[in-house]
């Protein structure tokens, strides 16, 4: 029986668009037919309990191309009878495809987003990323957007291995009624106040201080209107001062980090979604693609985007009414199989 592991720093319990992309390609998958080598994380023994698939903690929190890594990967791939690689980020991990495929791996597929378009443009790993395209089978990538930025550092044989593979919605999980008005009254947010919510990382790209900054002013419009920021990260405590700045306690909430399944409710307590996210860095920070904009459209939310990487292409995505979790097997067979 063929067998695919997935090598991957970006796995939950850590949440991110990445963690929450590469999940749905090893749940896409028959549970006997996947295993996941993934970087050691607080929470991972919880978490890892609860999947029907193996997943083998790296005793490294960060995964490098390291000979050591290549080592424990090629363990792992051997002792539980795997044949195809995936991994979930093609920067830096995909250096071990060669390792890997001389370990036995027949089909090796690298997955790109959005950190791989500085990759492309940065002249020392522009040249790292046109050796993994020429290492892999697949090379895939989330949105036109990232397309057009990678492609031009890749060989003409990596680019004729670009694949689309953009993450979609459960709309079972993400639905108007998805638990949103518990979280109203757990959270003391009356039933009838408008809400902005933004599901996000704390960090400057997603643009939650551009929404802090502009509150007072929803606030006057609209009396009562409440701020609804769910994640955590870096940037909470300048968000804080920010808030505390303008006056803007309890217009303003912070969840803080949520667990998995309690994302659609957060997104349901809203009444319009906001991520004003923005390219950093002159443009080597982006936002590749956005799943959380699909999972506020599958919540009934109109949706409030910055002008940033590959978010248009997520906001065409999110109108198609197959926009639906990718359980279609075919499509992820063909990404890890060839």
């Amino acid at each position: 029986m063929a067998r695919t592991l997935v090598v991957t720093n970006d796995f939950p319990p850590r949440r991110g668009g990445i963690e929450t992309f590469v999940r749905q390609l090893c749940e896409a998958l028959p549970p006997d037919e996947v295993v996941v080598h993934a970087a050691s994380m607080p929470g991972a023994d919880e978490f890892d309990g609860t999947l029907a698939y193996p997943v083998v903690r790296d005793p490294a929190s960060v995964l490098l191309p390291t000979p050591a890594v290549a080592e424990r990967v090629t363990a792992t791939m051997r002792s539980h009878g795997c044949d195809r690689v995936v991994f979930g980020a093609a920067a830096p991990l995909g250096l071990l495809a060669p390792r890997l495929r001389a370990a036995g791996a027949r089909h090796v597929t690298a997955m790109t987003h959005g950190h791989e378009v500085w990759w492309a443009s940065v002249p020392g790993t522009r040249g790292l990323l046109r050796w993994i395209g020429d290492s892999v089978d697949v090379l895939t990538y989330v949105s036109d957007y990232c397309r057009e930025r990678i492609e031009p550092a890749l060989s003409s044989d990596g680019a004729a291995r670009l694949t689309r593979r953009s993450p979609s919605v459960d709309r079972d999980r993400f639905r108007p009624g998805a638990g949103g008005a518990e979280v109203r009254r757990r959270l003391a947010i009356d039933e009838h106040a408008p809400v902005v919510v933004c599901v996000a990382r704390l960090v400057r790209r997603k643009g939650q201080d551009t929404l802090v900054r502009i509150w007072p002013e929803v606030v006057h419009r609209f009396p009562g209107a409440v701020l609804l920021l769910v994640g955590d990260g870096p940037q909470r405590a300048r968000l804080e001062r920010m808030v505390a700045r303008r006056g803007l306690a309890g217009a303003v909430r912070f969840t803080g980090s949520v667990p998995w399944e309690e994302v659609p409710a957060h997104l349901d307590a809203g009444d319009v979604f906001a991520m004003p996210c923005r390219d950093r860095l002159f443009g080597l920070e982006v936002e590749a693609f956005g799943i959380v904009f699909l999972e506020a459209v599958a919540c009934g939310l109109p949706v409030v985007a910055g002008r940033s990487g590959g978010v248009a292409d997520a906001l065409a995505v999110s109108r198609r009414p197959d926009a639906v979790t990718d359980s279609r097997t075919g499509q992820v067979r063909h990404a890890v199989a060839g």
